[in-house]
């Protein structure tokens, strides 16, 4: 069961300063030995090794954090900002887990049995149960220290990848602290520079909650502390029970923003955009969950292509800029990242781990957020491709499972959005994973140019109009009609062959079972088209279905529809909703089917024109040597 949120206040945190204070000073720690001594074989620079093993055995070591941290900048007797931040934030957190802790104990047995054990020692069972509860609060005083680490320092550029995790120690809450820090010590310990400190020690809480998570089994009376909401509003700080919260600090967002009549043609993507904006915003903080989620059609996922220039960048502009105004208005905090080449690393997994950290920074169901990877095809390798980065097919790899893995939980919190000129270089499975498909192909008829370019030009001349209704060709519900309309019949030549045969065949579709061989049909002429492929149709089809238009008036205030409960919401947005039609089953099949055969058209020309230049270097390589050996100069 959730307890909601925990209220910690100052004075609690407050009254472990002094010992947070004296772990952060001196401490002696007691640690597992490491089989080598401490003192260098004179004129070698290698210590020791012992051939007795003493893996079993502890030893002492005398931990000085705070001076840890100065010996960072050695030359100067006064702490850099840097500096100061990591020796405050480990005596902060180490506060804070003893405040968690106390929590803990008065939610559990904990608390009430210390206190009977200060005045008697417990028996038996008793004494079993309070041995296993001091072990669960000393894990979590230590997971919380390692969270607080982790969200509260900032850090840049490549961690090294030396550092050990803390050796444990859950006798109590104290030493399971002292083992966090005496690992932090030994982390930053011999580092240089500030940059080298916070990036050590940054990489040194990921690892100590990894280490953490690995031994949550081993404890008893965890379920309280599972279900504890925790917000430090002084701190920025936040514990969902052992969810790892996202350590990336907000920042205002800086992009340039576009508004809806700024961009011209794309008239179906622009219209899912602003309906994907809208439905964004009727998320649910408190429950944690979108209507639209429930309802049907929220949309998770989603790949725009088309040529470049089309208009791909300012599509992308305008849903962050509605977006991060609607939230603006709701008080609501907005997460807009994009992934790009630049995040591929050389460190082997490093790629992997940057797309793991850019999807947990979008997923966070704190915020509302917006992911995009642009140039997908660059960032993301086929599988079957061999001349690809390692990083390429990680991040492939880290896609597929956030996408539609079997750990993939969709809020209705976020979205992503995958961009490319050329997504027939996609891996299948990942571009299958795209729950719609924008078609971003730009203006296209002789008013969409007129329009563009009047919009683009400005108002620095006085060159007339002419015979032009500006912009009313980018009337959106008359636009997308006209748009939807055209997908009543299939676009692409490959899918027109089967759709002429099935109605020749069949006549026009009426019901499930005429639906259903059509897209058999479409499967016959085009494998790629699998049952995934019918999800994402069929997703497309119920977001049709609730292609409601949410009033405008419900987001200029957030109490008329945004900071209403859930229920409340979910009944708002259900009135609106009106069942789909044969019309709309048709033109969602061949939009999505249209893609997938665009997308196999292009990979094959690609293919033709590689193997067609091919046979032209053959032949002229041919009458090359044939004239090398009229001159005599060819030497096989």
């Amino acid at each position: 069961m959730d307890v909601g949120l925990t209220t910690i206040e100052e004075k609690d945190i407050d009254k472990h300063l002094p010992v947070a204070n004296a772990m952060v000073t001196r401490f002696v720690s007691l640690e597992t030995s490491e089989g080598q001594s401490g003192t260098e074989i004179a004129g070698t620079g290698r210590r020791f090794v012992s051939t007795v093993s003493t893996g079993g055995l502890r030893k002492t070591r005398e931990v000085e954090f705070a001076k840890t941290v100065q010996s960072v900048r050695a030359d100067d007797p006064m702490l850099s900002i840097a500096q100061h931040t990591l020796l405050f934030r480990a005596r902060r957190g180490v506060a804070i887990a003893l405040a968690v802790a106390d929590v803990f104990g008065r939610q559990s047995d904990f608390e009430s049995l210390m206190a009977r054990n200060a005045s008697a020692p417990l028996q038996g069972e008793e004494a079993s149960h309070f041995k296993r509860l001091l072990s669960a609060a000393s894990y979590i005083a230590a997971f919380s220290l390692s969270a607080y680490l982790a969200q509260l320092i900032e850090a840049d550029g490549e961690p090294a990848n030396d550092i050990a995790e803390p050796d444990f120690l859950f006798d109590t809450s104290q030493d399971a602290l002292k083992s966090v820090i005496a690992g932090l010590d030994r982390a930053i310990s011999g580092v240089k520079d500030e940059q080298t400190m916070l990036a050590r020690a940054k990489a040194f809480a990921a690892l100590s909650i990894d280490g953490l998570l690995q031994r949550k089994g081993r404890f008893e009376g965890l379920g309280s502390f599972d279900d504890m909401h925790l917000r430090l509003d002084s701190d920025d700080f936040t514990l969902d029970g052992f969810d790892v919260a996202p350590s990336k600090k907000r920042t205002p967002l800086v992009m340039t923003f576009r508004k809806p009549s700024e961009v011209v043609g794309n008239h179906i993507a622009k219209y899912q955009a602003l309906k994907l904006s809208k439905m964004l915003m009727a998320y649910d903080f408190d429950r944690q969950l979108n209507p639209f989620v429930e309802l049907g059609g929220f949309l998770f996922t989603f790949i725009g292509d088309g040529a470049p220039g089309t208009g791909k960048t300012t599509l992308i502009q305008m849903i962050a800029g509605l977006v991060n105004d609607y939230c603006q208005v709701a008080g609501y905090a907005f997460h807009y990242e994009n992934f790009g080449v630049d995040q591929i690393s050389s460190y082997q997994g490093k790629s992997g781990q940057n797309c793991k950290q850019f999807v947990t920074n979008v997923l966070n169901p704190r915020t509302i957020g917006f992911g995009t990877i642009d140039d997908i095809d660059q960032v993301a390798a086929k599988r079957s491709d061999d001349r690809a980065s390692s990083g390429q097919h990680e991040i492939t790899g880290v896609l597929m499972e956030a996408f539609a893995g079997a750990s993939t939980v969709v809020r209705g919190n976020c979205s992503f959005g995958m961009f490319s000129n050329y997504p027939e270089n996609v891996d299948d499975a990942l571009r299958q994973r795209a729950g719609a498909r924008w078609l971003v192909d730009g203006p296209q008829t002789r008013d969409d140019y007129i329009d563009i370019f009047a919009l683009l030009a400005g108002k620095n001349h006085k060159i007339p109009l002419g015979d032009h209704k500006l912009y009313e060709a980018q009337q959106i519900q008359r636009a997308v009609e006209t748009a939807y309309e055209e997908l009543s019949k299939p676009q692409e030549d490959g899918l027109k062959v089967v759709y002429d045969r099935f109605i020749k065949d069949n006549g026009q579709p009426e019901t499930l079972s005429d639906v259903g061989t059509y897209l058999h049909m479409i499967k016959e002429r085009e494998p790629r088209f699998t049952g995934r492929a019918i999800k994402n149709v069929t997703d497309a089809i119920k977001m049709r279905a609730m292609d409601v238009e949410l009033p405008d008036e419900w987001f200029e205030k957030p109490e008329t529809f945004m900071h209403k409960n859930y229920d409340d919401k979910k009944a708002m947005i259900e009135a609106l909703r009106k069942p789909f039609t044969m019309d709309m089953v048709l033109q969602e099949i061949n939009r999505y089917a249209d893609s997938e055969f665009r997308y196999a058209d292009k990979s094959d020309d690609a293919a033709i024109d590689k193997m067609v230049r091919d046979a032209r270097l053959r032949e002229r390589a041919v009458k090359e040597v044939e004239a090398l050996k009229a001159k005599g100069q060819w030497e096989a």
